[in-house]
């Protein structure tokens, strides 16, 4: 009898650890589909199935590579928060890249041409808000990398969101931001040491935002290269001689001040 209890307490452990306990987050995640333009895109949706009100919904921009399995997993992540959360499809059929030859022409392919972008953009935009367990009312975009550019453009488009996060984002401007047109508030999460971000682009993107009077804050961690949320950018960067790589401390921060902004964001 002892040993069964002991057993047993020693299993509960490992599935409160494992995130199984009735307190934790139902989190259901599943593939979604959609058109635009005649295209099939596959998206990720994700979403707490134990909550009954409706609650904000957050568009995740994926990187350069695609829809992976980390865009999946930060949409989760979002999802244990209390969001529903929709990871989009920028490339169409869910394609996804694992040479960065390949992903730097799907993402140029998409960014030469952004009223493609646009639309697909708006697509997940519109998808996400028909969502029954969504408040149409309270949507912010979070974007890594590639996705974090595509996100800053949309704001910078005057798109209906609450806000828009970029991690390790590109900061280059389509059309610059113009004043009264940009509706969300904008957070950059950036690392101080990203060699693919100047600081020539880095003053111009506060001056853009400052000129046009946009509600923004510029956060930049040092020692942080690109990338430096994604626990799998070491290795890549390691076998393709690339200035990526992970970093904790930043990552976890970067976290809890997307945390803190949409605490304010979405307010009712």
């Amino acid at each position: 009898m002892k040993n069964m209890i002991v057993g047993l307490a020693g299993m509960l452990l490992v599935m409160y650890a494992a995130g199984f306990s009735s307190l934790h987050a139902k989190v259901k995640g599943k593939p979604v589909q959609y058109r635009v333009q005649g295209m099939v895109m596959n998206g990720y949706l994700a979403y707490d199935d134990s909550i009954k009100d409706k609650r904000p919904g957050v568009l995740v921009v994926h990187e350069w590579w695609g829809l992976n399995d980390y865009a999946k997993k930060r949409a989760r992540m979002l999802a244990q928060l209390g969001y529903t959360a929709l990871a989009l499809d920028m490339y169409g059929k869910g394609k996804t890249a694992v040479h960065p030859d390949t992903a730097k022409k799907f993402s140029s392919e998409v960014m030469k041409n952004f009223d493609t972008a646009k639309a697909r953009f708006l697509a997940a935009l519109e998808l996400l808000k028909k969502q029954a367990s969504v408040d149409p009312d309270r949507i912010a975009a979070v974007g890594y990398c590639f996705g974090g550019g595509v996100a800053l453009n949309m704001a910078r488009q005057g798109t209906e969101l609450k806000g828009v996060v970029s991690f390790h984002g590109s900061l280059a401007a389509v059309s610059p931001a113009k004043p009264g047109e940009v509706k969300a508030r904008i957070l950059v999460l950036h690392g101080a040491d990203d060699k693919f971000v100047t600081p020539e682009q880095i003053e111009a993107f506060k001056k853009e935002m400052t000129d046009a009077g946009v509600d923004f804050q510029f956060i930049s961690y040092p020692g942080a290269i690109h990338s430096f949320t994604n626990p799998g950018s070491t290795a890549i960067g390691k076998k393709y001689k690339l200035p990526l790589a992970y970093n904790a401390e930043a990552d976890k921060k970067s976290w809890e001040e997307m945390k803190k902004f949409f605490d304010e964001i979405f307010v009712k």
